[in-house]
């Protein structure tokens, strides 16, 4: 007898949930859905208008030889070049130590008043203004080694991605299921083992996604430059990483107003190769992770 009774309630709920559903609901459900569709596409359309802008005025000022001349000849490869070599500089010294410390806040100080102190100090840091960060290592490099510098540059955009990173890559190992935790200290897994070999691996893919927020804000940078690689129009001197070093961000700024068509057309071919060079770095962090699920 509750064998039927209880088949019939199953059929009742499939009959209900398969039922269609009320006038009413289903013109709410369209209109909800087109008031989002609708938000969405009027939030694009700064974005879009901002894209088409530079390309239709940097597009026709791409050449061969700007890739290859610096900015006093109408070029920019020494902007390039410093570009990279500054990102490159901040991320040697902010990969590392924001993995660990995210790794620390999330794995190991849980209970720590000193990891509490530490993610509210990143959650402050994720919120200074730039040109503060400039003035900052302007303070720390700039003052003591009496020169502007790639290497103050780098350090600045340093600081920039250390938060971003640290509370990326905490939120990324958050996600992963205690469960696997777990399976690995049932097989006799340490916790370092555990972290290094199962919760981090897990989490590559979040951990590769922050990495990329901090090198796409670092690589845009302009104010934190300014105060401390400042600008060359040619390449850097013999100093190489000591000397004022250009960027992409500091040239469009410098640039910007200056009554030279040529200036002023390199300004917009620079947003295009910025935008560019952003575009190419998630592109193929996106193919090495993509790599790493199919292994």
């Amino acid at each position: 007898m509750s064998n039927y009774i209880q088949s019939e309630n199953d059929e009742s709920l499939a009959a209900e949930l398969c039922s269609p559903l009320p006038p009413e609901r289903v013109i709410f459900a369209y209109t909800m859905n087109a008031i989002a569709f609708g938000f969405t596409g009027i939030a694009l359309i700064p974005l879009f208008s901002i894209l088409w802008e530079i390309l239709v005025r940097g597009i026709s000022g791409i050449k061969p030889e700007i890739f290859v001349k610096t900015v006093i000849d109408n070029g920019f490869a020494n902007a390039i070049l410093g570009t990279i070599i500054m990102v490159g500089i901040g991320a040697v010294l902010s990969i590392p130590t924001g993995i660990m410390t995210g790794i620390f806040l999330a794995e190991f100080g849980q209970t720590s008043p000193i990891a509490g102190i530490v993610r509210f100090i990143a959650s402050i840091l994720t919120g200074v203004p730039s040109i503060v960060v400039g003035i900052f290592a302007y303070g720390i490099i700039v003052l003591v080694t009496k020169g502007f510098s790639a290497i103050a540059g780098g350090f600045a955009l340093a600081v920039i991605m250390l938060p971003v990173i640290v509370l990326t890559t905490e939120e990324s190992l958050k996600l992963i299921p205690i469960s696997q935790r777990l399976a690995s200290a049932a097989l006799g897994g340490t916790r370092f083992q555990t972290t290094s070999r199962i919760v981090v691996a897990a989490a590559i893919p979040g951990i590769t996604t922050g990495i990329l927020l901090a090198v796409a804000r670092a690589a845009g940078e302009t104010a934190p430059l300014i105060f401390t690689a400042l600008f060359s129009f040619d390449w850097s001197e013999k100093l190489g990483l000591l000397s004022p070093t250009a960027s992409l961000p500091v040239l469009i700024f410098n640039l910007y107003n200056d009554p030279d068509p040529e200036k002023s057309q390199l300004v917009w071919t620079t947003s295009i190769v910025l935008l560019s060079l952003i575009l190419c770095v998630s592109i193929v962090s996106r193919l090495v992770i993509r790599q790493r699920r199919i292994k």
